[in-house]
């Protein structure tokens, strides 16, 4: 008896426009995200903080000024200007200590959603229901991205918004004033370029406590060893820092902030953000298909 030749089933996945597979990937990966109970914790209680800081900066800086006679609004006479020494409300709203909170958690929930797959073995589970590893890392991306841009604007705008109607009796700033969309924008960014660098971190170490050591180091403390001005190549180093750049970007265009050698602009600001983001995103979906798991 001659045995009959079976034909062997389409794999499911092959079947779909590869639309629909991307689609699917990223619902996976969102479930993936959610399913994590300190994501809740994270991104419930960070923002919080953040908010916090900022609107205890603006009360405490509301009540010294309700105190102390009122800040001009127009030069004096002999001055072509305002003295740059004055009270600058936007800085209440981007308090330095808040945002660099930001990052690690950004950071922090960008490392998870990649070495949390690792250490749990998951990730080999993935890989085997979907080979394609580069599909699987851009929807992970994808995802840890989008909801980081949310939770930044979300951030940034109520920052803004809150600490100016507290300050509104004391110059305090509408988003159309000169500097305060571009801050707004530029901390709303932080939040998924340090995602992503936690991202990026996670896939080459793997390991918990050694990528959140490398999201702090990188993120904060890098710049600090790069502060000094003796040498330009040091500054330009720091420069290159998305920390930097932020403050920059953050600046009162109306406000003098003291003498810097080597300034960060506007535009090399965001040139940093791009890059960082770039790289970020390039290491996370290259070093995951070429890499054992």
């Amino acid at each position: 008896m001659t045995a009959q030749p079976v034909a062997e089933p389409k794999a499911y996945a092959t079947a779909l426009p590869s639309s629909t597979r991307f689609h699917h990937l990223l619902i996976a990966e969102w479930i993936k995200l959610w399913s994590l109970r300190s994501t809740y914790w994270v991104l419930g209680i960070g923002p919080l903080a953040v908010i916090g800081i900022n609107v205890n900066s603006a009360l405490s800086n509301a009540d010294r000024l309700a105190h102390q006679p009122e800040l001009p609004t127009a030069p004096p006479p002999g001055l072509s200007e305002l003295p740059q020494t004055l009270f600058d409300p936007l800085g209440s709203a981007f308090v330095a200590p808040a945002w660099q909170l930001l990052m690690v958690i950004a950071g922090s929930v960008g490392a998870i959603a990649v070495f949390g797959e690792y250490t749990s073995g998951l990730i080999r589970t993935t890989f085997a229901a979907v080979p394609a590893r580069r599909a699987v890392t851009t929807a992970k991306t994808t995802v840890v991205t989008a909801v980081m841009l949310v939770l930044g604007t979300v951030t940034a705008g109520t920052s803004f918004g809150v600490t100016q109607a507290i300050l509104r009796d004391h110059h305090g700033m509408s988003i159309s004033d000169p500097g305060a969309l571009r801050a707004v924008a530029a901390s709303a960014l932080l939040a998924p370029l340090c995602a992503l660098v936690g991202m990026a971190l996670g896939t080459l170490i793997r390991h918990a406590a050694g990528t959140i050591v490398a999201v702090v180091g990188v993120l904060l403390l890098l710049p600090a060893l790069f502060m000094g001005e003796t040498y330009r190549w040091v500054k330009e180093i720091g420069n290159a820092m998305p920390l930097t750049a932020w403050r920059a970007l953050v600046q009162n265009p109306g406000r003098d902030y003291g003498v810097d050698k080597y300034p960060v602009s506007v535009t090399e600001g965001w040139i940093v953000f791009g890059a960082w983001s770039l790289v970020a995103a390039v290491v996370v979906v290259t070093v995951a298909h070429h890499r054992d798991v």
